[in-house]
């Protein structure tokens, strides 16, 4: 099967996104591995202006648009990401969410610059409505994950893995609309054919994974999770097609195992993450077994939390316990 992404754009597009997005830490920490059982290595997407890892894909898209203004739905960082490169180039940029969006992460997108236009609902009617603003200005609609530049500025996360000095065995990612996963996992298929890639989504959000394990898209009806950044309801087919052709596996963790990842990487490695780059830590702690004394690799691919949420989290040493 043919798939959307080029490696060769995806190299070029380092050439494209600015520096502060790439090269982003990696390192093996020591201080997990007890609690996890294997070996464990952080790639962290957080230490940039966004503090994610969107950066890289709207970079691309911002670089790519013809017109001066642009809108998009997100859930806080693509809007944070899109609002910071299209202030760095004069670009116009609208940012639909949900009203019961994080508030740190509707905070920082008015900061940018962008405008802020809120619904009484989920992420899936976010996105209708920006379509519709698209539809009826004539602007960019910018759709994280179906848009190639989200997908293949993601990848460059790939590249930067393979060309590490270090080798690992497996690679957990963040699941939601899959621009990661696909971008990541297509580069690695390439370059890094055997390591095993793992895809990770809340049960409480889990489309995405459902739709991978029947090979079609499947809908839910509601989410229900604090990972809100791959809270989706409605794969893009065009995505899941991608994803079907890197992703070894793709499992489903529990509320209470991201709880403790956040709490285990904000102990253990002195990392503030939100919910969604918790949970590959989650997957680690939900089946011990299967990654014992494994080389792992888990993306952090967030910290914007909001901070009496992330207090609350943090002060839960009963979930980690309850998982042993």
């Amino acid at each position: 099967m043919e798939t959307r992404l080029d490696t060769a754009r995806v190299r070029a597009a380092r050439e494209v996104i600015d520096p502060v997005f790439l090269d982003t830490p990696f390192y093996e920490c020591e201080a997990l591995e007890p609690e996890l059982g294997c070996h464990v290595s952080i790639k962290l997407e957080t230490a940039n202006p966004v503090r994610s890892f969107k950066g890289r894909g709207t970079e691309l898209v911002a670089s790519q648009l013809a017109g001066t203004a642009a809108v998009c739905a997100s859930a806080g960082n693509l809007g944070q990401a899109l609002a910071w490169s299209g202030r760095k180039r004069g670009l116009d940029i609208t940012v639909v969410a949900s009203r019961f969006a994080t508030p740190a992460k509707l905070d920082r997108i008015r900061a940018l610059g962008a405008t802020l236009e809120l619904v009484d609902g989920d992420h899936e009617l976010a996105r209708d409505r920006a379509a519709e603003i698209a539809r009826s200005t004539g602007i960019r609609l910018v759709e994280d994950s179906l848009d190639l530049e989200t997908c293949e500025g993601a990848a460059t996360i790939g590249l930067e893995l393979v060309e590490s000095a270090g080798s690992f065995d497996t690679v957990l990612i963040a699941l939601g609309g899959g621009a990661m996963a696909t971008g990541i996992g297509h580069v690695l298929k390439e370059l890094a054919p055997d390591v095993e890639i793992i895809c990770v989504q809340p049960v409480g959000a889990p489309a995405m994974t459902l739709s991978w394990r029947e090979r079609r898209v499947i809908t839910t009806s509601a989410t229900n999770t604090i990972a809100d950044g791959v809270a989706g309801r409605r794969p893009i087919p065009e995505v899941l097609a991608d994803l079907l052709q890197v992703a070894d596996d793709a499992v489903l963790v529990e509320e209470s195992s991201i709880i403790a990842g956040v709490r285990l990487l904000h102990t253990h490695a002195g990392l503030v993450a939100e919910p969604s780059g918790a949970l590959g830590l989650a997957a680690l702690l939900e089946n011990p077994t299967r990654f014992a004394d494994r080389r792992v690799v888990t993306i952090i691919c967030g910290s914007n939390v909001n901070p009496p949420d992330h207090h609350r989290w943090i002060q839960a040493p009963s979930e980690i316990q309850s998982l042993r």
